[in-house]
C-alpha cells in the first residue's frame, strides 16, 4: 500500500483509509446496515493485510460503539503505533451543555470520551465533524489547540463546511499561533464535484491533504444504476445527496468497468485518487470485495479519453452534506 503525506504535514498515511461508520451497534443509535463488532472483525483484519492503516471514525458514529470497536480492532491486529487514528467531534452525544457542538466545554469532555471509548493516550488526527456556527471561532481553535499541546492529538482536520468557514479558521490559528488543519474531509465522487470550485484550490494553497467521504457516492457509482442495497433503502441521508441527473455519470463507469473488465468501484476510485489534492479517500466496507477494489485502485490508471467520458456527463450539485 502507498503512503502520501497528509497535506504538507509530515504525517504519512495509507492511500486508502478505512472507515469505521460502517461497524457499530445498531441497538446504540448505529444505521441499520451497520455490521456488529463479530461481522465487523473481517475487514479491520483485511485492512491491515492490505496497509490500510489509516482509519478514520468518529464519537458519533453509533453513540461511540464505533470507537469503542475500532480500539479493540487496532488491540488484536495491529499495534497502536502502526495505525494512523482519526476521530471527530461535534454531533450530538447527550443533551448535556459538553454534549454536541464545538464549545470548549464539549471539545474537551469529548475528547476524552473518545480516547478512553477507543483505549488509547491520544489520537493522530482530531477532526470537527463540521463547522459549529453557535461558537466563536475564537474560542474551537484555542480548545482544540489545547487539545493538541495537552498530547491528546497530534495532528487536527476539518469536515465538509463553506470554503470561507474554513479559510476564517486556518486564519484565526495563524493569527495567535495555534495549532491548524492538515486536512479537510469533504464529499467527493464523480457525481459531487461541488468542492472542485473553491474548497480544492484553498486546499491545495494551504497545504491542507483532503479526505473524501464517500468517494463512492454510498455506492451509486459502485454499481449498475437502479440496483439497491439494504444501505441505499434506509440511508435517507443518502437519498437527499443524488438523483436521476446523475444517471449519465454512473452509465459511463459502468461502460467503462465493463471494457477494462474490472469492477465499477475501481474505475470510480481510481477517478478520485487521480486528484494530485486528494491525499486518502475514506472507504466504509460492508462486503468481502470492498477493501480489496480500494487497493486495486490504486493501480488503475486511466486515459484521458476515459476522464473525458466519465467527467462530461456531470450535473452541477447544490453543494451537499454540511
Amino acid at each position: 500500500m502507498d503512503t502520501r503525506r497528509l497535506g504538507t504535514s509530515g504525517l504519512k498515511v495509507s492511500r486508502i483509509s478505512l472507515g469505521c461508520m460502517s461497524y457499530g451497534d445498531a441497538a446504540r443509535g448505529g444505521h441499520q446496515w451497520v455490521l456488529d463488532e463479530d461481522a465487523a472483525q473481517p475487514f479491520f483484519r483485511q485492512a491491515v493485510e492490505l496497509g490500510i492503516t489509516f482509519w478514520d471514525t468518529a464519537n458519533v458514529y453509533s453513540l461511540g460503539s464505533s470507537e469503542e470497536f475500532t480500539g479493540r480492532a487496532i488491540r488484536r491486529y495491529s499495534r497502536r503505533e502502526d495505525i494512523v487514528l482519526a476521530t471527530k467531534v461535534n454531533g450530538q452525544m447527550h443533551q448535556g451543555p459538553g454534549g454536541q457542538g464545538l464549545s470548549r466545554k464539549a471539545i474537551m469532555e469529548q475528547i476524552d470520551a473518545s480516547l478512553t471509548r477507543l483505549g488509547t493516550d491520544y489520537v493522530d488526527l482530531y477532526i470537527i465533524h463540521r463547522f459549529d456556527p453557535h461558537t466563536p471561532v475564537e474560542e474551537t481553535m484555542e480548545a482544540l489547540h489545547d487539545v493538541v499541546k495537552a498530547g491528546k492529538a497530534r495532528y487536527l482536520g476539518a469536515s465538509s463546511m463553506w470554503a470561507w468557514q474554513f479559510a476564517t479558521m486556518q486564519y484565526t490559528a495563524d493569527l495567535h499561533g495555534w495549532t491548524r488543519f492538515v486536512s479537510m474531509q469533504d464529499q467527493y465522487n464523480l457525481i459531487q464535484r461541488e468542492e472542485e470550485r473553491e474548497m480544492f484550490g484553498l486546499c491545495a494553497d494551504q497545504g491542507v491533504g483532503i479526505t473524501p467521504w464517500s468517494p463512492l457516492a454510498r455506492g451509486k457509482v459502485a454499481r449498475p444504476w437502479g440496483e439497491q442495497t439494504l444501505r441505499a433503502e434506509t440511508d435517507q441521508f443518502g437519498k437527499r445527496l443524488y438523483g436521476d441527473a446523475d444517471r449519465p455519470v454512473v452509465d459511463a463507469v459502468e461502460a467503462i468497468a465493463a471494457e477494462r473488465g474490472v469492477p465499477m468501484a475501481q474505475v470510480a476510485l481510481a477517478w478520485v485518487l487521480k486528484n494530485p489534492v486528494v491525499t486518502a479517500p475514506i472507504v466504509g466496507a460492508t462486503k468481502p470485495h470492498h477493501l480489496g477494489d480500494a487497493a486495486a485502485a490504486l493501480d488503475l490508471h486511466l486515459s484521458d479519453e476515459e476522464i473525458s467520458r466519465l467527467e462530461q456527463p456531470y450535473a452541477p450539485h447544490l453543494p451537499a452534506g454540511f
